[in-house]
């Protein structure tokens, strides 16, 4: 479907980039009308069927469709499985984690030699039988994990309100209007921008807004790290895995397909630390994710390494403020003018950041801890249904 059709409320539609094994990403979801989605009819699925990744570094991922919506469509880069009794959603996302799905899934893309998932490959695969009272129990972990998930989004969304509650913000709507009348000395000899999209006034707006509370600019309570690209040729199977801005979002990192040669990439000072905020300026630009620990990792040149050096701020305040609409909007103007986004380092040292109270960044903090505890609970419901999959499959050999 043409991005021409692409709306932000609607029917979901599913691509590779929201298929992060084994749940589904709304981070970077659009939608279509009930129109398109009814004249694509033969694509529409429902809560518990599946979806596959057909093609790219993350051929053969598998995820299952939460009740958060009514029904969904998918991209022609994906495989969509809609089954005829939806009990079995769970059993074969957790069979299709397990080691035994995951074999089939690679062996079919090692024949085709096409580096691409078929249908075919797919309706082929060898379904071990489980009864349905063991399908009813992982059913019941899969829901669970479902709410847990929920409750994460939501957590996170409250404490997007209450940031900007406590700016004042929080009826405030960007004025949409689209013309603004700009002398020469106080457009392009500043800026160096001739993109009329530049200057909406809604952005004017926004710095004006910020600018009337506590705030400072985020290069001058951060040092930046650039990473390194090694470039294709360097990618492996096996090795140090290699972050890129498709596997981070604002809730985590998934993990990599793509990883590189430990003996010429093992390098500690490009390893990012507990507490570096990686930011995306590349593709999908803006995307902040806080590091809990250490990481045994190597990031793309398109996610920058940021540690706070300000002691007025808290890591999990600043990291929200990123993901927050009043930063989106500042990246959207910068990198708005590229065909390709790119968000440049000089633009985003000068992001105007508000400074909330020590308290405040405390309690936004919490509510930040709870909505990732919640997540990580989820994730290990998806587990312990995996392995119980695993389990009854090697007890019945």
């Amino acid at each position: 479907m043409p991005p021409d059709n692409y709306l932000s409320v609607g029917v979901p539609l599913i691509r590779t980039s929201e298929i992060k094994n084994p749940t589904i990403s709304f981070n970077t979801t659009v939608f279509i009308n009930d129109e398109i989605n009814q004249d694509n009819d033969k694509t529409i699925l429902f809560p518990y069927d599946l979806v596959f990744t057909k093609i790219g570094a993350y051929i053969g991922d598998v995820a299952i469709l939460p009740t958060k919506y009514e029904c969904y469509n998918f991209s022609q880069n994906v495989a969509g499985a809609s089954l005829k009794n939806k009990l079995d959603g769970p059993f074969l996302l957790a069979f299709y984690l397990s080691s035994f799905g995951k074999l089939q899934i690679l062996r079919s893309q090692m024949l085709s030699g096409q580096g691409k998932l078929e249908l075919d490959d797919i309706r082929k695969y060898h379904i071990p039988f489980v009864t349905n009272e063991f399908k009813n129990e992982l059913k019941i972990i899969i829901d669970l994990s479902f709410l847990k998930t929920e409750a994460s989004e939501l957590a996170y969304s409250s404490s997007f309100e209450t940031l900007l509650f406590k700016l004042g913000l929080g009826n405030w709507q960007p004025n949409e209007e689209g013309k603004a009348v700009k002398s020469f000395s106080n457009s392009f000899a500043i800026s160096g921008r001739l993109d009329a999209e530049y200057y909406q006034p809604k952005y004017d707006e926004l710095l004006q807004i910020i600018s009337n509370v506590n705030h400072k600019t985020l290069g001058s309570i951060t040092t930046f790290k650039k990473s390194i690209e090694p470039g294709s040729d360097a990618y492996l199977t096996e090795g140090i895995p290699f972050i890129r801005v498709s596997d981070i979002s604002k809730f985590g990192l998934s993990h990599p397909e793509i990883h590189l040669d430990r003996a010429e990439f093992d390098i500690d000072l490009l390893k990012p630390k507990k507490d570096t905020i990686l930011l995306s300026k590349d593709g999908s630009v803006g995307i902040a994710y806080k590091v809990e620990q250490d990481l045994d990792v190597i990031t793309s040149s398109a996610l920058l390494h940021l540690t706070i050096t300000d002691t007025e701020v808290l890591p999990d305040y600043l990291t929200l403020v990123l993901n927050s609409k009043l930063t989106q909007m500042q990246a959207e103007r910068d990198a708005g003018g590229s065909i390709i986004q790119h968000w440049r380092p000089d633009e985003i040292k000068q992001v105007l950041i508000p400074i909330l109270p020590m308290e405040t960044q405390k309690e936004l903090s919490k509510q930040i801890k709870q909505s990732f505890k919640l997540r990580q609970e989820s994730t290990k419901l998806i587990d312990i249904a995996k392995q119980a999959v695993e389990i009854a499959i090697e007890q019945s050999e």
